[in-house]
């Protein structure tokens, strides 16, 4: 009797478990810092995130965002919920039931998390205020371009260097990503997001023709409010990186994300700082580099270009976390003195300069969590993290071909395969498991098995091409009864498949 039962329960189980292909994979997972691309409309991009990461974003939620909350949680929930005192694009609530839905197919156990859990990480600053908290955070960025990088390796181009400073957190050390976006939107264009699992809006963010980053304004003593419409600070950067063409002027640079900042004129929920790059084809100053100097009450908008007396030489703009031009502040801090000096007369500062005086003259010590630098016009960019128990700005970047993880090819291939040709037997499986793959580019990227919790087997495998497939035979002889989840990428090809293991 229990053998039928139990043959009847891997029956239903195998009716039940169907294939699903997953819009992204993961380039990279090493140094702390997993690098992952996505594609697709909103809510396609937030499930593959969703179950890409499961594991890193429920260590996030659950080690990092709700205890920053406490017992405010459940009004911050409500304040997200109610949508009157933060406005979040329908889009973008979207993507977060997508994340959601995402970590649940992977097989983790996400709890109680929601979507508004994940919307609620993402406002974290905004919210932090309107409850009367600060946050501490002491990022600071350098941008130089035109004269300031003529006659060196830049040749005029533009760059910016930018620290992340927040606290040691081993839950933040240990879930640092970068989020490669490719929108199927035809009004959205390829962008990233640098920051921490769970992240669906911009910390820090580039698309190909800018780079945008906030930092906050320690000098501001005020708090936002209830029901003043704010727009989070994260998601106006990441629709200035998202969208096209927000103000449909023809082109991408600074004016998209100053117009987006304009159009709140009841500002923002707190004091930020938001420094923007674009590349150095823009024919004016003020469209390749600005600073924004943003708050809730008057003046909620103060923009700073190379133009304004702030002491750093030639096309040269610095930011930490003080007023400068808003209010005539001209605050200017140690780091910023210290920057100020490594600049020198402005000239002559090219790629490895320009990472050299932020890196030497700007950073916070052990909490600098990252250190990147990004050039627009080539598309490249540097970053290092936190790891081994160094800051970032100690240890060596590694460079992205953003050129390359901006193309659209994971898009043209997902459409162009049908999963049928994926085949998995046999299914339940005891000693073997095989599986036939389409092969792109006579290479194989990756091949996990994970148990129900999510947890990576230790299975080894060997493959073989045949017919322009790839064979892979996976020993799954050691695994314990269950159901397992295994994924394999091929070129920008990713599918995963489950199956059951029994005796």
């Amino acid at each position: 009797m229990k053998k039928i039962v139990f043959t009847l329960i891997i029956l239903f189980l195998c009716m039940g478990l169907k294939s699903q292909n997953i819009n992204g994979y993961i380039v990279s997972d090493t140094g702390n810092l997993t690098v992952v691309k996505v594609w697709g409309n909103h809510y396609e991009r937030g499930f593959a995130y969703g179950y890409l990461c499961a594991a890193k974003i429920i260590d996030m939620m659950n080690n990092y965002v709700i205890p920053q909350f406490g017992s405010y949680l459940p009004q911050a929930r409500l304040v997200i919920q109610q949508g009157t005192s933060l406005i979040i694009d329908s889009v973008y609530y979207q993507e977060a039931r997508g994340v959601i839905d995402g970590m649940d197919s992977s097989g983790q156990n996400i709890g109680s998390l929601s979507y508004l859990d994940i919307l609620v990480a993402n406002c974290l600053l905004d919210l932090a205020s309107i409850a009367g908290l600060k946050a501490d955070m002491g990022c600071s960025s350098l941008m130089s371009w035109g004269a300031a990088t003529a006659g060196t390796d830049l040749n005029g181009k533009s760059v910016i260097s930018r620290h992340l400073d927040w606290a040691v957190i081993t839950t933040l050390i240990n879930n640092q990503v970068i989020v490669v976006h490719i929108p199927s939107e035809p009004d959205e264009q390829p962008w990233a997001l640098i920051g921490f699992a769970g992240q669906i809006s911009a910390l820090s963010g580039i698309n190909r023709h800018m780079g945008v980053f906030q930092q906050m304004m320690s000098d501001f003593s005020g708090n936002g409010s209830l029901y003043q419409g704010y727009e989070p600070t994260w998601f106006s950067i990441r629709k200035a990186l998202e969208k096209a063409d927000y103000n449909n002027d023809g082109v991408n640079n600074t004016k998209d994300m100053c117009d987006i900042l304009s159009a709140h004129t009841m500002g923002y929920a707190d004091g930020y700082i938001i420094t923007m790059l674009a590349a150095s084809t823009n024919t004016a100053p003020g469209l390749i580099a600005q600073v924004a100097e943003v708050a809730p009450y008057s003046p909620t908008i103060t923009l700073r270009g190379s133009e304004f007396p702030d002491s750093i030489q030639s096309d040269n703009l610095y930011a930490a976390n003080y007023e400068i031009k808003r209010n005539n502040h001209y605050h200017f801090c140690l780091r910023y003195i210290r920057s100020m000096h490594g600049v020198d007369n402005g000239l002559n500062i090219g790629t490895q300069r320009n990472w050299q005086i932020l890196r030497d003259s700007s950073n916070s010590g052990p909490n600098n969590i990252q250190l990147m630098q990004y050039i627009p016009d080539d598309k490249v960019l540097n970053i290092s993290v936190y790891k081994h128990g160094k800051a970032a700005y100690r240890n060596n970047p590694v460079t992205l071909d953003m050129s390359d993880l901006f193309t659209n090819t994971s898009v043209a291939n997902s459409k162009n395969t049908n999963d049928e040709e994926c085949v998995l037997y046999p299914n339940p499986v005891k000693q073997r498991l095989y599986i036939t793959i389409p092969d792109f580019n006579n290479k194989v990227f990756g091949f996990e098995i994970f148990d129900i919790n999510g947890k990576k087997t230790d299975v080894t495998y060997n493959y073989t091409y045949t017919k322009g497939h790839i064979v892979i035979q996976a020993n799954t002889g050691q695994l314990k009864t269950g159901i397992y989840t295994c994924r394999f990428i091929t070129g920008n090809f990713t599918t995963v498949k489950k199956f059951i293991k029994t005796y």
